[in-house]
């Protein structure tokens, strides 16, 4: 039976338009046309001379038949083409497929060939990388390679002879390619909401990556969530230490122009980066892994500027932070958002909302609550923990795990060419994530595990989370994961990887790593404990990610764990 309403008004032209953020950008350059939109270096735009930059690259591309259809990468760091690229492309009518700088080039060429990418933007530092990837698609062609377009960036802060090379093999130079777009190009919006934005590649850890497409409407309300439930202001002044090629860096390449703020780009992290950046141009927001906290918190003396200026708001997300790194934050001045989500959900899509009762609470306590990944973001409609074997929510007892799983409008519209993937991730009118958590009295969901990172001990599921956050207190600790170890006596045990902290002496390993057993056993339950631990530094991916795949194969390596003769 169809739905009635109470009248028959249809959409028209005046009241109907597709959601996309690229609107925020043109109203940046109408209302605040002087302000500084984007700072690398000694360079500075201007929201109108972004807005026109971003007018030319779509021009640029336009005249080259790039339009609806078309891919373009861009394989760079953090730096104004890659910011403008967000704009440019899609106004074209493109997608923008943001390319991990630290993957390998034969994972490039593979996300090049499987994306169709007809363009390729790069950085001048990684010019060669690009190469090396169209190399390996030549190869694998057996004569049918069609070359793409290649946009070299160059950046005063690398070296001239890498741009050089770059332009020798043919490469366009990227403002030389811009002069040859119109500052006042005519883009269109999209005509459907529906329409695919942006192309982003899941790391590939045990198959190949799976090209996560998202869509103009989810990336027009994320960018405008993100500043809703952070409680960021207009004008804010934001430093990019989060890639823009992870999930188009949680939307706020688009939730800036939203905010009419201005765009800090820091071409490579390090703590001096950010607390410099703090102190000279006044920054109040930036978004970071937990490792990345950890980086500032154990900071040298000499790199940091303590007290704070200000408060400076840091959101962080990409795995669970350890409460001890929360605490030495907030104690340093800063106040950490904690949020979560996948590349399938626009970046973060839950959020530990603060709650005002807190305030009274001891901050070893604030630092436990705040480790949980909380509630559902404004725009995501569905948030739940189901059980993997019958499908239903379980109990809100904080004990009870489950899979945790979404559904709303900040889901993404699935994987390109992966039917078989695209019906197991969106059973059951379900995404589902991968992700083991409970949900608590209060409604707040915590992760416990991956799905493939829970240790089973003589059948016993222990949470790696939960060992690494109480190995995280050992004062020697700067980082720490947990993956399971073949043992002759229970099947599996937690196998600690440790990196000591530059003062620890490490001339003793044994008495070290019998000393961090020790304190694990105040902490937990005896079965929990590490039966070994390994020392040195840890595998990351390029959003600095511990790469537990690489530590799964280490603790492989090592054999089974002995019975003891005692």
């Amino acid at each position: 039976m169809a739905i009635r309403d109470i009248d028959d008004l249809p959409k028209n032209a005046a009241n109907y338009t597709a959601l996309t953020p690229l609107w925020f950008l043109e109203r940046a350059a109408t209302v605040h046309p002087s302000r500084k939109a984007v700072v690398h270096g000694s360079r500075t735009y201007t929201w109108l001379q972004t807005y026109q930059r971003c007018r030319r690259l779509a021009s640029a591309l336009a005249k080259r038949s790039v339009g609806a259809g078309s891919t373009v990468a861009v394989i760079a760091p953090n730096i104004p083409a890659t910011y403008e690229a967000h704009f440019g492309i899609p106004m074209c009518g493109a997608v923008i497929n943001p390319v991990n700088i630290r993957l390998n080039a034969s994972t490039i060429a593979f996300l090049l060939g499987h994306s169709q990418s007809a363009t390729v933007i790069v950085d001048q530092e990684f010019f060669t990388l690009a190469e090396d990837s169209l190399k390996i698609m030549k190869e694998k062609s057996q004569g049918h390679f069609n070359p793409p377009l290649l946009v070299v960036v160059a950046d005063e802060a690398c070296d001239p002879e890498a741009l050089r090379y770059a332009l020798g093999q043919g490469a366009i130079e990227y403002e030389k390619f811009l002069e040859s777009g119109d500052p006042d190009f005519a883009w269109k919006p999209p005509q459907d909401e529906w329409q695919s934005i942006a192309l982003g590649y899941t790391s590939g850890t045990t198959a190949s990556p799976k090209g996560v497409v998202l869509h103009h409407r989810g990336a027009y309300l994320m960018s405008l969530c993100n500043p809703l439930v952070w409680g960021m202001n207009e004008g804010a002044i934001y430093l990019w230490t989060l890639p823009m090629f992870h999930c188009n860096g949680w939307c706020f390449t688009w939730a800036l122009a939203a905010l009419c703020g201005t765009n800090i780009c820091l071409r490579q992290v390090t703590a001096k980066g950010v607390y410099s950046a703090i102190e000279k141009h006044g920054v109040t927001h930036f978004c970071a892994a937990p490792v990345v906290l950890n980086t500032i918190v154990n900071a040298a003396q000499e790199d940091t500027i303590l007290a704070l200026p200000h408060v400076v708001h840091v959101m962080t997300a990409g795995a669970a932070p350890p409460p001890a790194v929360l605490f030495a934050m907030s104690r340093k001045g800063f106040r950490v958002t904690h949020t979560y989500g996948l590349s399938e959900t626009y970046g973060p899509s839950t959020i530990c909302a603060w709650k005002p009762e807190w305030d009274s609470l001891p901050p070893d306590t604030q630092a436990r609550l705040n480790a949980r990944q909380g509630v559902r973001y404004t725009t995501l409609e569905c948030l739940d923990v189901i059980s993997t074997k019958t499908g239903e929510p379980v109990p809100a007892d904080g004990k009870s795990m489950g899979e945790i799983v979404m559904r709303g409008n900040v889901v993404m519209k699935g994987y390109l060419k992966n039917p078989k993937a695209n019906e197991e991730t969106f059973a059951n009118g379900w995404f589902h994530s991968g992700d083991l958590g409970v949900k608590h009295q209060d409604g707040y969901i915590e992760i416990k595990d991956r799905s493939k990172d829970i240790i089973i001990s003589g059948g016993e599921n222990i949470s790696s989370v939960e060992v690494e956050n109480s190995l995280y207190l050992h004062p020697a600790v700067l980082e720490a994961s947990v993956v399971a170890r073949a043992d002759e006596q229970w099947g599996e045990s937690p196998c600690a990887f440790v990196t000591l902290k530059p003062e620890v002496n490490k001339s003793d390993e044994q008495w070290l790593a019998e000393d961090i057993m020790k304190f694990c056993k105040s902490k937990m339950p005896a079965y929990w404990v590490p039966k070994s631990v390994v020392f040195g530094p840890l595998p990351k991916t390029a959003t600095g990610k511990i790469q537990k795949h690489v530590l799964r194969g280490k603790a492989q390596q090592l054999g089974p764990v002995k019975v003891s003769k005692l």
